[in-house]
């Protein structure tokens, strides 16, 4: 039986095989393979833990390898795969019967008393071992719902090091086979739209006088279009951008694994969670870093971008982050990934997310806004919007002014619509796009535009009207065609009309219901 365990490295990692050789000399331990301070004391853990676990510990010089030699080990998970390795190398004479070419997927970090304790990773370490045709995994207790992704893999979980090793030597050809037999699928996908439960305090009922903010979050949310709101402090655009995520569908099978994946490696898996599937929502403060935003670090952890991949990065106050935070996402927004170098390795972490931007209109908030004074010189203002850059703003679909009194919630008659009246118009809109092209409207390519955003005559010519007007972009008139075609959808018609461009126009410009221009 050979032991096999999981080296965290990017979105990627790497098997890694444990072999002990046991030889005559002084009693030591000598560990090989490329390992970093905290699997080098795994020695010690693994040592403490075999004694206090009832087993006498080889009197032998031990030599532990970690396999390639030219991976980096990183992390504490090897604790548990080290030990069993040692116990097997002891106990070889009587192990005789198992298969040497039967591999085991093991991880746990080990207490001095010998408990397993949890680790990350493991989701992450379970799908790798099963593209590597691996069946049988040894993980904590804690971390059994995570590991169970595939029932073509048989998982035991265990609590301690003493259950590890007898659950270890008790593995059988034909548990594996019966592992391998299953399907592969524990989650059944369903049919059509879902929508998880609505949060407390994430209803959209809760919002009033603010129906053109409501309106463009829905077309946002149907086709995963980027969004930026902006106003005067206290408007209301944070509130309201903070429940999008009751708006937001359920991921499929296909959207939840590399999600859960991701999670998994950078250690934020809830206890008992086998698989993420309501869409990420993530909010990092403005005091980010480039590395904690995008990613990187020592051991190259995921960054917001990809913790928020199939989901939304919402960032509030977005004029305060750092210039360099913001223009770092104009790759990841284009390409759907970003792509980590560190000492000669690299990782490509998937980062697919839907941008949402909330921020004032000047340092002092009131530019623009009538019965206000703005204190801010026209250079600050203008440095203010310069920490954007016109590259980032283009890449923003739908932008919304939003100018709301204190006096307008109390005269305001429109009856405010709740979360669950929104979603109709949106599940109409995800489906048709998942029928129609597998994918949101807001990620079509320039060249699958003309084949799934068919513009009759009247509508072509009204674009070029208004993009001519306003000086739009070739990008810009991309994004018009994308919302025209999101808004057509949602409310289920087959060709895009003028009324629907008109709309798209609309959010698309620096004006909106609020009259505000900048």
């Amino acid at each position: 039986m050979t032991v096999v365990s999981f080296s965290p490295f990017g979105f990627e990692g790497s098997l890694v095989t444990i072999e002990v050789d046991l030889r005559r000399g002084i009693p030591a331990i000598d560990l090989v393979g490329l390992a970093d301070n905290a699997v080098k004391e795994a020695r010690e853990r693994m040592r403490a833990a075999i004694r206090n676990s009832g087993y006498e510990f080889p009197l032998e010089r031990v030599l532990i390898s970690l396999s390639p030699a030219d991976v980096k080990k990183e992390g504490a998970g090897f604790d548990l795969a080290i030990a069993l390795a040692v116990l097997s190398a002891k106990n070889s004479q009587s192990l005789l019967s198992l298969d040497a070419s039967v591999r085991v997927l093991v991880m746990g970090e080990l207490e001095l008393s010998g408990r397993v304790r949890a680790v990350r990773g493991i989701h992450a370490a379970v799908s790798t071992a099963l593209e590597q045709g691996i069946a049988v995994c040894i993980v904590p207790k804690e971390n059994e719902e995570e590991a169970s992704c595939s029932e073509s893999v048989k998982v035991i979980a265990v609590e301690t090091l003493s259950e590890a090793f007898t659950m270890f030597t008790n593995v059988s050809v034909d548990s594996l086979s019966a592992g391998r037999s299953k399907n592969s699928n524990t989650i059944i996908e369903e049919e059509g739209c879902i929508f998880p439960p609505v949060n407390a305090g994430e209803d959209f009922e809760e919002i009033k006088g603010l129906s053109f903010l409501v309106r463009g979050l829905q077309i946002a949310a149907a086709g995963a279009h980027n969004l930026i709101a902006y106003g005067p402090p206290g408007c209301g655009k944070t509130l309201a951008l903070q429940k999008f995520p009751s708006l937001l569908p359920q991921l499929t099978t296909e959207e939840a694994q590399p999600v859960t994946r991701i999670y998994s490696l950078a250690g934020c898996m809830a206890n008992g969670e086998r698989l993420i599937r309501r869409a990420p929502f993530r909010m990092p403060h403005q005091s980010a870093s480039l590395e904690g935003l995008i990613g990187g670090g020592l051991h190259c952890r995921p960054g917001e971008v990809s913790l928020a991949h199939h989901g939304v990065l919402f960032l509030d106050e977005a004029a305060e982050f750092r210039s360099t935070v913001l223009q770092s996402l104009r790759v990841p927004l284009e390409e759907g990934y970003v792509t980590l170098s560190r000492a000669g390795r690299h990782t490509v972490f998937p980062a697919e997310f839907q941008l949402l931007l909330a921020s004032n209109p000047c340092p002092c908030g009131n530019f623009g806004v009538e019965d206000k004074i703005c204190v801010c010189p026209p250079r600050s203002v203008e440095l203010y919007w310069k920490k954007f850059s016109s590259p980032l703003l283009d890449r923003i679909d739908i932008r919304i002014p939003v100018l709301q009194r204190g006096s307008s919630i109390l005269s305001s008659s429109q009856t405010p619509c709740s979360s669950s009246f929104l979603r109709t118009d949106i599940e109409r809109a995800v489906n048709i796009q998942r029928q129609r092209q597998g994918k949101r409207n807001s990620r079509l390519r320039s060249e699958e535009i003309s084949g799934f955003c068919h513009l009759d005559a009247g509508v072509k010519e009204y674009l070029v009207l208004e993009s001519t007007e306003l000086g739009f972009s070739s990008r810009a008139v991309h994004s018009c065609i994308k919302l025209s075609r999101t808004i057509a959808d949602m409310r289920g018609g087959v060709n895009i009309s003028v009324e629907d461009m008109r709309e798209a126009v609309l959010y698309r410009k620096n004006e909106g219901g609020a009259g505000l221009l900048f």
